[in-house]
């Protein structure tokens, strides 16, 4: 059988410029200025790409990629930031060119990548819905047809007549799902952009996705760091890594091969060059490191030491930290926060935050940790997704299921007692 979707020796690259600071008489400022103009005005003229710098670099986002896609495949696209997943859909969705290779789609394609693809500002949404169709090369009539089920699956009839500009960004998002998913193309493409909608909401999404393959024989392309909804999903998997096919298999296979690259023995974090930290103006993580209370391995006997030392540059602030700990399936084992500076009296300088989970807490497997910053509890300063990454081994070999892990996040040590009673 024929793929729907055939990717060959892909590559694509940017021309990235670097600015080399040292220093310039003036004479040599006009003459680099003058010089820049002339490039920029060539590049224009001749459709290339408006390159910044003195120094020029070609980046590969993507490199020999190959992959085939068979039609009604649900096929989840992973892997860490950067590494290619939105550039890999964008060249799919024929909104940017390949450098190298080439791909063969069958059908139409609709995708949904960021909030405002293919929308209007100006246009309200029933006019935006018709636009689709028209770009999707459907007629009005064909649209009409469709027009009652997607306002009712997007929630937005009371403000169908209002330009879409005005819409929040779950509104938006909401009214352009609905409109990829219902107006029949062969192939759909959706970016993380669901997870700007609500729980609820996602979870409908990914029921109708589920159903166009299924029953509809529709082809999905989902990108997401959400792996329970890429395996609730998918059924096949591609995992990218610095811009290549690193693995690609069954859903299940691809997911456990990326959480055994990403989870690691050692994942502490130390910066001694402030400037390369994770963080912003506000503040800088300096280190963040985590060690077994009892013993020399994080298990489940064990306990976990969490100790984070970080710069903070916002003086005279209330000032808060949250931790917020995840399974890799996204189950939020707790949401845990403190004021660090309650009256006002934050300072420049580094801070340190300690804090313990005792043993037989947390269950065998694999977790992932995300801090946020704020002022007040209501401004936020700063917020990163797993910063950590860690596992939990099992050593309570004897007391779990067939598989010898018991399921479940956490693993409390209780004592039982036993009478009978009658």
């Amino acid at each position: 059988m024929q793929p729907i979707i055939k990717v060959e020796n892909l590559g694509k690259s940017y021309l990235i410029g670097h600015q080399r600071e040292r220093y310039i008489a003036l004479r040599d400022v006009l003459a680099n200025k003058t010089r820049q103009m002339v490039s920029k005005t060539k590049n224009i003229l001749s459709g290339g790409q408006l390159i910044a710098g003195n120094e020029i670099e070609e980046f590969w986002a993507l490199k020999d990629i190959n992959f085939e896609v068979q039609q009604g495949d649900r096929v989840g696209i992973i892997g860490r930031n950067g590494a290619g997943k939105s550039t890999l859909l964008k060249v799919l969705s024929r909104i940017t060119e390949p450098t190298t290779g080439r791909i063969r789609l069958k059908g139409r394609v609709a995708s949904l990548l960021e909030v405002g693809t293919g929308f209007h500002p100006e246009l309200s949404g029933r006019e935006n819905i018709y636009l689709n169709g028209a770009i999707l090369g459907m007629s009005q009539t064909e649209v009409r047809k469709k027009f009652d089920e997607i306002v009712d699956f997007a929630g937005v009839e009371k403000f169908l007549d209002t330009p879409v500009k005005r819409y929040s960004s779950g509104m938006y998002v909401r009214l352009a799902f609905a409109v990829a998913a219902h107006l029949e193309p062969e192939i759909l493409i959706i970016d993380e952009v669901l997870a700007v909608g609500d729980a609820e909401f996602q979870k409908k999404c990914l029921g109708k996705m589920e159903d166009v393959s299924k029953n509809d024989g529709r082809t999905v392309i989902f990108v997401s760091h959400n792996m329970s909804a890429i395996k609730s999903l998918c059924n096949n998997g591609i995992l990218l890594s610095n811009g290549r096919n690193a693995f690609s298999g069954n859903i299940e296979d691809t997911v456990a091969f990326y959480m055994s690259e990403s989870y690691n023995k050692n994942p502490n974090l130390y910066f001694e060059d402030l400037t390369l930290a994770p963080g912003n103006e506000n503040i800088r993580i300096k280190s963040f490191e985590i060690s077994p209370i009892i013993g020399n391995e994080l298990n489940v006997e064990s306990g976990i030491n969490f100790i984070l030392q970080f710069y903070n540059y916002k003086s005279g602030i209330n000032m808060d930290a949250t931790f917020e700990l995840s399974t890799v399936d996204e189950i939020c084992v707790f949401h845990i926060g403190k004021v660090i500076t309650p009256n006002q009296d934050s300072r420049e300088g580094i801070y340190e935050v300690k804090f313990q989970l005792k043993p037989y807490t947390l269950n065998a497997g694999k977790y992932k940790m995300k801090l946020i910053f704020g002022e007040s509890q209501r401004y936020l300063l700063w917020m990163k997704d797993n910063v950590l990454n860690f596992e939990v081994e099992n050593t309570l070999t004897g007391q779990g299921t067939n598989m010898g892990i018991p399921p479940g996040v956490l693993r409390p040590q209780v004592d039982f007692t036993y009478n009978f009673i009658d």
